[in-house]
This record gives C-alpha cells, structure tokens and sequence, in this order.
C-alpha cells in the first residue's frame, strides 16, 4: 500500500513535466529563454508570431531607403514532381516526408527594399541563414535532398507606396549545389579535388554512360519564390504570410537527373528604415 502513493506521486510529476514540455511559449516567452532551454526542444525552428488582427499597413516615403529583416521562412508541406508513367499524363507533385530533424528553417535574412518612382518594390537579399540542407522521402521510399535556400533573392512587387495584404512579392534565387567543390565521393572522386576517374578508361558506350559520375559538377541553379502578405502591423513594421518556392533538387554533383520541388510554409519579417 505504501508504495502505491509513492507511485501514484511519481506518474502525477511525469505528467505535469509532459504537460509543461508540451506548451509552446508565446513569442516573449521565447525570447527570454536560455540557449540550454531550447536546445533540443524544437522551438527555435518556429518562425516568430505577433498577437492581433494585422490588418495594418506600411507606408514608405518616396526617396527613403528601406530594409527587410528578421525574414524567417518555415516550411510546412513538401512536394516533389514526378514524370507519370505515361507520356500522356501530366507530371505530378508528390508528398514527401521531412527526414530534417530540426533544421529546416531559413532565419535572420536581411536586404534592401526599394520603392521605384513607377511604383515598383523591389527586395534585394543580402545576408543571413539563408539556406538548410534537407532530405524528405517519397511515398515509394525514395529520399530526395535539395538545399532549401534564397541566396541573392530579388523579389518585386507592385506598390503604391504602402505595403498591405494585396502586396505579394515573387523573384528568382539562386541554388548553389548541394556538395561543394571538395566533396568525395565513395571512390574518391571530386571536382575540386580527388580523382578525375575511378575506374579503367572507358571506351565505346560505356564512356558515356560513366561520365555523369566520374565527372563532377557543381553548377549554381534558379530558383523562384512567391510570399503572400496576410498580417501587417504597422506600428512595428511587422509582416507575416505564406510563400511558395520551386526549385531543383541535389544531383549528387551531376551522376543523375535532378528533381522540381515545391516547398509551402509561413514567413515573418520585418521592414525598417534603413
């Protein structure tokens, strides 16, 4: 019987202790916490929140520079194109799963925003963390790795001079491969470094055949974005949405074919006075 309370006391302390894990703290709640509270918890990867309708808006002044910063991007929904089987079917988006633990999301990007006298609003990214390496698995058990990334993103927008819910952004980025220059291959293989073949010379077909994987290449791709503005507060300058990007996947430094990925999540930023 004594042990019994003993029990009971403990199972009601694990539970309280799951239950406070379990809550997600609001964003000033967050920020006062310590490195070694959110190590490990998840949190960090959340893109900021801000309380309200945000039905605001952000007037810019002609001649006066801007900046956006603070812009998070977190992802939430992955699709991969796949070619049907049949050439008569159109090529279709499929599901996959993040492999990504927690890191998957892009934080603390800045750049230039300018307002161009024929209403045109142009954001120039200029630094941050700007790119995560991530890997999701196809239905079939397939895993595709690309880098999430918007390195030297110009999006523009049309404008009046006031950025409100009707402002949607849309540019190109680039994607810089996904193994660098001095990567290894099993069989020491690399652009920058190892051997230029790991096998007999080739000769006839096979020459062909072997020569995406023997030679290595690390081409900087295109990308494109759009974010849709749904919350505005104007007295912080706060913005926050959804966005869409479209980019190739890894080619595992040219051996095969890349994949068209279509990652969808929420965005939060900031847009200040330079």
């Amino acid at each position: 019987m004594r042990y019994r309370a003993l029990i009971i006391a403990f199972l009601a302390m694990c539970l309280g202790l799951l239950a406070a894990c379990g809550e997600t703290p609001d964003l000033a709640e967050r920020e006062s916490l310590t490195y070694n509270q959110v190590r490990n918890t998840g949190l960090a990867v959340n893109c900021p929140l801000f309380e309200g309708a945000g039905r605001g808006s952000i007037s810019l002044e002609p001649g006066q520079s801007y900046q956006i910063t603070e812009l998070c991007l977190q992802p939430t929904d992955y699709f991969v194109k796949e070619e049907a089987a049949n050439k008569r079917q159109k090529a279709e988006y499929i599901a996959g799963k993040l492999l990504t633990r927690y890191t998957y999301t892009i934080d603390q990007v800045s750049g230039d925003l300018n307002l161009s006298p024929d209403g045109l609003l142009t954001f120039a990214e200029k630094a941050g963390m700007d790119f995560q390496a991530i890997t999701v698995q196809l239905p079939g058990g397939e895993q595709i790795p690309f880098f999430f990334t918007i390195k030297q993103l110009v999006a523009t927008a049309q404008s009046t001079g006031v950025i409100d819910t009707s402002t949607d952004f849309s540019g190109e980025f680039n994607v810089p491969s996904y193994r660098s220059a001095g990567f290894l291959d099993p069989k020491g293989r690399g652009e920058a470094t190892g051997y230029d073949n790991a096998v007999a010379l080739p000769a006839g077909a096979d020459a062909e055949d072997l020569a995406t994987a023997n030679v290595k290449r690390t081409p900087v791709r295109r990308g494109e974005i759009s974010l849709q503005i749904s919350k505005i507060d104007g007295e912080t300058g706060e913005i926050a949405g959804t966005f869409e990007s479209e980019q190739p996947s890894a080619t595992d430094l040219g051996a095969h074919e890349s994949h068209e990925v279509k990652v969808l999540g929420v965005f939060y930023a900031r847009v200040e006075p330079a």
